[in-house]
């Protein structure tokens, strides 16, 4: 598998690239598509090869036993992350948008509050807002051109009405790896409030060398109000599979969600069960280290060519594939950026606005792309703010 290789996906009812235009205005035939977090690789072999037996067969049924799956799951978890994992534990949703939605279906009622450290995955809010919950976002400050925790200032905010917090670990979009340090502090703050703790890990095995991801169910003191979400899709390029899973130790967490799924008639569907079981293996792991080892790449190049921009700051990615940037020393109103990257640069991202508190002076780029793109991005951005070099 070469990443460098460039796919024309354009025309295949593919959401980053065909919607670029209607949506933002970005050429469809010039442009570049930056910001669905979906990338431009094609999924490994293993995957591939998975697809084509079930299609070779030529039957396309009702999925029936689910063992090889959970296997599956239980030795990319141990392995990958140290965490044992029981089959019984594990819930199949249609990704973790999904999973996130039937989190605040089960767990909260109308009118009670969700938390959420913002900046973060704009999906979040909607399904908060879309179920007649309250976001609560609790605003994260940056120290040293990075976010941080502020459990006092979120203790101050808390009315008694939270129910829920949603964390996004590692975070998107600042590409933070969170410290064992970080991690209690969320599980202590979420008992302090009586909160149930969603962790959304879907990008925790894209992690830069020399970051480690730690699987929030190896804090302290959290396992009785825990939801873990994990996902294959992000890591192998199988956003489409739309296959997460919802993760829950304890018993009676797990008995008020499953109530939920039974009700709702919720079930994976094959194709995306083929593929997660094919991508958690040695060969697929194999394949997502050599996936880091390119998005650091791509992410060391990207981050030079911003930060000797004037008035841009690009966030240095600990993990994701997602590069935060910065626009507020510019200068200019977000009218003026925007105008500037979608109709002069060209590229389509996402808005900073969209991922809550503290993200106004942002947009953010997706670079998990050839390499040639980003340095194509590179070259236009440079020559779109060029006056003020």
């Amino acid at each position: 598998m070469s990443f460098d290789e460039i796919i024309d996906r354009r025309g295949t009812h593919c959401a980053k690239w065909d919607k670029m235009e209607p949506i933002y205005g970005v050429p469809a035939d010039t442009g570049l598509a930056m910001w669905v977090a979906d990338m431009d690789f094609r999924p490994p072999q293993v995957i591939q090869d998975a697809v084509q037996a079930v299609v070779d067969h030529g039957f396309y049924g009702y999925f029936g036993d689910d063992g090889d799956y959970l296997n599956a799951i239980q030795w990319w978890m141990e392995n990958r992350h140290g965490w044992t994992v029981q089959p019984e534990w594990v819930f199949t949703t249609h990704g973790l948008v999904n999973g996130a939605a039937l989190c605040v279906d089960a767990f909260t009622a109308p009118g009670d509050g969700v938390v959420l450290f913002t900046p973060v995955y704009h999906a979040f809010a909607k399904v908060i807002k879309a179920a007649h919950r309250t976001a609560v976002e609790c605003a994260m400050p940056q120290v040293d051109g990075r976010y941080v925790m502020d459990f006092d200032a979120w203790d101050a905010q808390m009315t008694g009405t939270e129910r829920m917090l949603i964390l996004c670990s590692p975070h998107n979009p600042g590409g933070r790896v969170w410290t064992r340090d970080e991690l209690q502090g969320v599980a202590d703050f979420a008992r302090r409030h009586d909160l149930i703790l969603v962790s959304d890990e879907i990008h925790h095995d894209i992690v830069m060398p020399g970051n480690t991801h730690i699987p929030m169910a190896h804090i302290d003191g959290i396992a009785d109000r825990l939801v873990m979400m994990t996902a294959t899709t992000k890591t192998f390029s199988i956003a489409g599979s739309h296959v997460g899973n919802v993760i829950i130790e304890d018993p009676q967490l797990r008995a008020r969600f499953g109530a939920r799924m039974m009700a709702l008639g919720l079930s994976p569907n094959s194709f995306g069960l083929f593929m997660a079981t094919a991508a958690y293996s040695p060969e697929g792991a194999a394949w997502a280290d050599e996936l880091v080892t390119y998005l650091q790449g791509n992410a060391q190049m990207f981050d030079s060519a911003i930060n000797a921009i004037p008035g841009l700051r690009s966030m240095t990615l600990q993990a994701t594939y997602l590069s935060w940037v910065d626009f507020d020393g510019t200068g200019m109103d977000r009218a003026e950026v925007t105008r500037r990257i979608e109709q002069d640069a060209q590229i389509a991202t996402n808005h900073g606005p969209t991922f809550g508190k503290g993200g106004e002076s942002f947009m953010r780029f997706n670079i998990a792309t050839p390499r040639a793109r980003v340095e194509e991005a590179c070259e236009r951005l440079t020559k779109a703010f060029g006056d003020l070099q």
